[in-house]
């Protein structure tokens, strides 16, 4: 009886161990908790070491630096927002025009519910690989956009004016910049509550009117 107990009470005490994905996630839940109070800059591998109960050592069996975790953060929220989009696209409302307003929120929400760590990618876009990885999900943003923007125009909907690719490189990149401000209060920048109208505003006008005379 002693010894069946004793089995059973080990195997429940190595079940409650932290496995490795729940030591890398108790990191990363350090690093987006910290970084909503300071910059990347002002934590240290120590900090969020400490955080999330491990060694400095043992941190660098997750991770090779705290740029690295931000990676793996920032990579999280844009892979989120990008399967948003996905399922958005796949059910997409029956108003067509519809489909910019719920397609824009996606990223305002999605990068809106990590704010900091948003903006600590946006700093520390010297970084290639945090580049890259913005650069390669972009693209794919940008094409998807110039694909509906090409299929409005065929069907009529929308006029034949700048090249799909080039508007929806300009839309898309607007909205980062004007996003971005918007999370980080700069001035100028958009309030939060008009952010999404401003935006909707600027990107059917866009797509939808036809250029001035002249």
């Amino acid at each position: 009886m002693t010894t069946a107990s004793s089995a059973r009470g080990s195997r429940s005490r190595r079940s409650t161990r932290p496995s490795g994905d729940d030591r890398e996630l108790a990191i990363l839940a350090t690093a987006e908790h910290l970084l909503e109070q300071r910059p990347l800059a002002d934590i240290s591998v120590d900090d969020l070491a400490k955080g999330a109960g491990l060694s400095r050592p043992a941190f660098y069996f997750y991770f090779p630096s705290k740029d690295a975790v931000l990676l793996t953060l920032f990579e999280r929220v844009i892979v989120e927002a990008d399967s948003a989009l996905e399922d958005m696209v796949a059910h997409p409302p029956a108003d067509v025009k519809a489909l910019w307003r719920c397609g824009i929120n996606v990223f305002i929400e999605t990068f809106g519910s990590h704010r900091a760590v948003s903006l600590a990618a946006e700093a520390a876009r010297t970084n290639k690989d945090l580049r890259d990885l913005w650069s390669r999900f972009m693209q794919k943003w940008v094409a998807h956009t110039a694909s509906v923007i090409d299929a409005e125009r065929a069907r009529g909907a929308a006029p034949v004016t700048q090249a799909a690719h080039d508007l929806s490189a300009a839309l898309n990149l607007l909205n980062e910049k004007a996003i971005l401000a918007s999370f980080a209060d700069d001035r100028p920048s958009v309030s939060r509550e008009q952010l999404l109208d401003t935006l909707v505003h600027i990107w059917v006008t866009s797509i939808y009117s036809e250029p001035p005379a002249g």
